[in-house]
């Protein structure tokens, strides 16, 4: 049985814990950069998190400021027996709280892609070779809804909010968008550390939870003249869809007319869509008040 001090002291510590994750999350909360690390659908619930670790913290420090002796126990869990296993304990937490604040919030980037792998192709579904646009794949039937939609655009937009459904889209049906005209915007990748000329991928990174799970997506970029673009610099490419063969398959490649620095836009990551048909006719819709 530990002595009550003991206890009401790993108490206070243990508050300090809680209050410093919950300020954790508040300054990346008003930093705008929880996107960096968690999807939207389970942002808006993390920035929650302060107030049920706020008043964790403050329950603790009810207890161990105003408890008494007889009412403090460590609830059937022994405490360390030492300052250096206390240290260790606690070690778990902190560490990571301190990577956390000293590390910078960034998006990820080449060097993340490099070691998870760039996707070059998205859809794993063959098409119906003899009727343009037509599947029989259940799987396929939104990515072929969408061809028809996008095939008819003289220009073919690439919205973040259906980066990867547009590009499943084109990559399924990729020798019927051969020759048209794409614009689209994402990172720079390049296989080669160091170069910052000739051809690369304008990439972007598929979020289905948080930055654990993520998948880079990239389009293949031909430049038609010499740009010295450095590695996760922002750019949107325009030009026309190329059916080009590579380590044994048949890829996209943007044959690029135009390459254009940009920003890192505030939401750099991209996320499936529940209907990108749908969400295709809303964001036309919002283009066109725009304009």
């Amino acid at each position: 049985m530990n002595d009550s001090k003991s206890i009401r002291l790993h108490y206070l510590f243990r508050a300090a814990v809680l209050l410093a994750f919950a300020y954790y999350i508040w300054h990346l909360t008003n930093e705008n950069a929880l996107s960096y690390y968690v999807a939207p659908a389970l942002a808006r619930w993390i920035k929650l998190c302060p107030i049920p670790l706020g008043l964790m913290a403050l329950s603790l420090i009810i207890q161990a400021v105003l408890g008494k002796s007889a009412m403090l126990c460590n609830c059937g869990h022994r405490l360390p027996a030492s300052p250096l296993a206390s240290g260790a304990l606690y070690g778990l937490f902190l560490f990571p709280l301190l990577l956390g604040f000293v590390l910078p919030d960034r998006a990820l980037g080449s060097a993340a892609a490099v070691k998870k792998g760039m996707s070059f192709s998205y859809s794993a579904v063959e098409p119906e070779k003899s009727v343009r646009f037509e599947s029989k794949h259940p799987y396929a039937q939104e990515f072929t809804e969408l061809a028809k939609i996008l095939y008819e655009q003289p220009v073919i937009p690439v919205y973040p909010a259906i980066f990867s459904e547009a590009f499943g889209a084109i990559d399924m049906f990729k020798k019927q968008f051969e020759g048209k005209e794409i614009a689209v915007s994402g990172f720079v990748y390049r296989d080669q550390a160091g170069e910052d000329t000739g051809p690369f991928a304008v990439s972007r990174f598929l979020v289905q939870c948080c930055t654990a799970d993520a998948t880079p997506l990239g389009i293949l970029v031909d430049p038609v003249r010499q740009q010295h673009l450095p590695a996760d610099a922002w750019v949107k490419v325009q030009g026309k869809i190329r059916v080009v063969p590579q380590d044994g398959k048949e890829l996209i490649r943007i044959e690029a007319s135009s390459i254009t620095p940009i920003a890192q836009p505030d939401a750099p990551y991209i996320y499936t869509s529940a209907d990108s048909v749908e969400t295709w006719h809303e964001l036309e819709k919002f283009a066109n008040k725009e304009k």
